[in-house]
């Protein structure tokens, strides 16, 4: 059982070897709910398993979709429903998962005369649904809130999904656009969802797309509209009934910063520059560009550390931004100040990820300028050695990119004696995305010590 602290182990040698991530969160459950509402049964290769997923499986069964999951073989079937929802009543729990909480609200709108009971944790209770439930609302579902408007807990009464117009604000999360993207081609007709502004992280959104494509019937592309897409009413149905999982891009980029921290070159398998579906791939032209040199060769994405100090600049994280704790947590360690900005959204994640890590970075004795959409991080080297020296505990926020971001910086030597400094509290919030984070990196610290 995970301990409620973890000390981390600095690596003595640097890096070397390969590192091995776990399928896409992203990608798992998007394939889950595809799956679900496919014309028969869909097996899902290559399958993330943690608690996200297995809130989406538990929903789906509650659902009357029956799943069978394999974690030795990291497969998951699905028997799909041909865009039914099976039970007409259920009260679910979404926990703390975005996708599951926008992306099956969306699917429960399919269901003629169904009532559902949803809720979240307290978390979730907070983050952003409006979008999602404002469009839903306008168009088919009805909705009685049990607390504040708009955020769960809420009970929904569903009659189908009408035709036409779909206009969404998504303004605050992409999976608001997402979610009903994936159930657009299942309305009885013709349909068009019109975006009211602009959305973030929108590589999740072509994500979104090429998955629709690649499980729709007829394998078209939604076709996009100058503020939109427009879709034509099509079934989903995978003739070779599997679909494959890609290695999780956001999880990668820890492994992928490592070099930073400890030096050497590591190598995180199962990715390809010309087929990937996931735009945090994207963060590796980052660690270009501040000193770390990355290729793609041999089924894999590899970096390598020059040996010269590392550059700060000021970089624009709005497409890719789950990944800029992974860069804003290594910041003391650079020779140069960053600026990280796109990310006010963030805000409203699973913590104010912006907040979080200017009050973890400011433990560690570095100067932060903290903005709605930004953040500057000026490095105070002296101030982190002798911080190092005492050792310091890293609250996480039951936040799990918080805790393997600053895990990686605690990788660094910096006592230079071997020693633990730096202590990860809460390390079992992991489980969320990548629940053998920390077996992984210390399998990668003995393997580069050999």
């Amino acid at each position: 059982m995970m301990p409620d602290s973890l000390p981390i182990i600095p690596f003595t040698q640097p890096a070397s070897g390969n590192a091995k991530v776990p399928g896409s969160k992203s990608i798992t459950n998007r394939a889950l709910l595809l799956a679900a509402l496919t014309e028969g049964s869909v097996t899902i290769k290559g399958a993330l398993f943690s608690e996200d997923i297995a809130v989406m499986k538990t929903a789906l069964n509650a659902l009357g979709i029956e799943t069978q999951a394999s974690e030795q073989n990291q497969t998951i079937k699905v028997q799909g429903q041909g865009g039914m929802i099976p039970e007409r009543r259920a009260e679910l729990d979404v926990g703390n998962a975005g996708t599951v909480a926008r992306f099956l609200t969306a699917a429960l709108a399919l269901r003629w005369g169904g009532a559902y009971q949803l809720d979240g944790s307290e978390a979730m209770r907070k983050r952003p649904m409006r979008g999602l439930l404002e469009a839903l609302e306008s168009f088919c579902c009805s909705f009685r809130w049990g607390g504040e408007p708009y955020h769960f807990p809420f009970h929904m009464k569903t009659q189908g999904l009408r035709t036409g117009l779909w206009q969404v604000d998504a303004a605050a999360s992409s999976q608001i656009l997402s979610a009903l993207l994936m159930v657009a081609s299942l309305a009885e007709g013709p349909v068009r969802v019109q975006q009211i502004g602009s959305t973030v992280s929108k590589p999740f959104i072509e994500m979104t797309t090429s998955m629709i494509a690649d499980f729709r019937r007829d394998g078209q592309l939604p076709e996009e509209a100058p503020d939109g897409y427009e879709f034509k009413a099509s079934s989903y149905r995978i003739a070779s009934g599997d679909y494959n999982v890609e290695p999780d891009a956001t999880a990668a980029s820890y492994f992928l910063s490592l070099p930073l921290s400890v030096g050497g070159q590591l190598k995180v398998d199962g990715f390809s520059r010309e087929t990937s579906l996931q735009g945090d791939l994207a963060y590796h032209q980052i660690l270009d560009k501040i000193g770390l040199a990355s290729s793609f060769a041999n089924d894999g994405l590899e970096t390598k550390a020059s040996g010269d100090p590392i550059r700060g600049g000021t970089f624009d994280f709005n497409a890719i931004s789950d990944t800029f704790l992974t860069l804003a947590a290594l910041a003391p360690l650079f020779s140069e100040p960053i600026t990280i900005s796109g990310i006010a959204h963030t805000r409203k994640q699973e913590t104010d990820r912006v907040s979080a890590m200017a009050t973890e970075l400011r433990k560690l004795g570095q100067e932060i300028k903290e903005e709605e959409d930004s953040i500057i991080i000026h490095q105070n080297k002296e101030a982190l050695l002798q911080i190092a020296k005492k050792g310091v505990d890293i609250d996480t926020y039951e936040d799990h990119r918080v805790a393997m971001s600053f895990a990686i910086l605690g990788c660094a030597n910096l006592r230079g004696d071997g020693q633990p400094w730096l202590t990860i509290r809460n390390p079992r919030c992991c489980a969320k995305t990548f629940p053998g984070f920390f077996d992984e990196l210390e399998r990668v610290r003995l393997a580069s010590c050999q």
